[in-house]
């Protein structure tokens, strides 16, 4: 069965291959400067060219998932649900339609499966939908998601940052994140939200791009 491709997300690369992002972002830290200045060849969006178009109820799909486990329990999950799908991510419609025992047999624990048919729900009424996401401000954007339950700001922001490749995003509450940054800038603590704050306002309006290299200098270039 071929894709529906009217459901792909268009994937806009404009702020991450900006080199005025890069050059913006090593004046104004010097830390920053030396995360990127070791990594020159660094594309914060090649792991995606490994994947086919995904629409944003896709997307979404993957940042419920991915809540609190692993990277490749994710993929596993996901896995689950493509194969009762003809390998394909469902679309609002056929999840719905497919009934809760679907999502719990491909892993999903009952609150995110509530969550996933709270979320196509408002896709199918057009509460949310593709083609209204670029016309939305980041902030619409994480409020309309953060209305349905079990979405919190940080798969709000994650959808915005992989999903809409929006350039001005922070994962707020990330610990992953937020290790990284205690490593990179010599904290002998988890930084607080007061210093995560104070850090990542040295970085506007590229956060996005600053979020992707320390990622990077974590996990490798096959992060986000």
């Amino acid at each position: 069965m071929k894709k529906k491709t009217e459901r792909a997300v268009p994937r806009k690369r404009a702020p991450f291959a900006d080199p005025d992002a890069r050059e913006f972002l090593r004046k104004a830290d010097p830390v920053m400067a030396r995360v990127i200045a070791a990594r020159p060849d660094f594309r914060p969006r090649a792991w995606m060219d490994e994947l086919p178009p995904l629409d944003a109820f896709a997307i979404l799909v993957f940042q419920v998932a991915s809540q609190q486990i692993s990277v490749s329990a994710t993929r596993a999950i996901v896995s689950h649900l493509q194969e009762r799908f003809g390998g394909r991510i469902p679309s609002p419609a056929e999840l719905l339609a497919a009934g809760a025992n679907v999502l719990r047999e491909s892993g999903f624990s009952v609150r995110k499966g509530e969550t996933l048919r709270a979320l196509a729900q408002r896709f199918v009424d057009g509460r949310l939908s593709d083609k209204k996401f670029p016309n939305m401000t980041d902030q619409e954007i994480e409020a309309a998601l953060t209305d349905v339950p079990g979405i919190g700001p940080w798969t709000a922001r994650g959808f915005l940052l992989i999903g809409l490749d929006r350039p001005d995003v922070f994962l707020t509450g990330d610990l992953a994140l937020r290790h990284t940054i205690k490593r990179e800038y010599g904290f002998d603590h988890l930084p607080s939200d007061e210093e995560l704050v104070e850090i990542s306002n040295r970085w506007r309006p590229y956060r996005s791009l600053a979020v992707s290299y320390l990622f990077a200098s974590e996990y490798g270039d096959s992060s986000v």
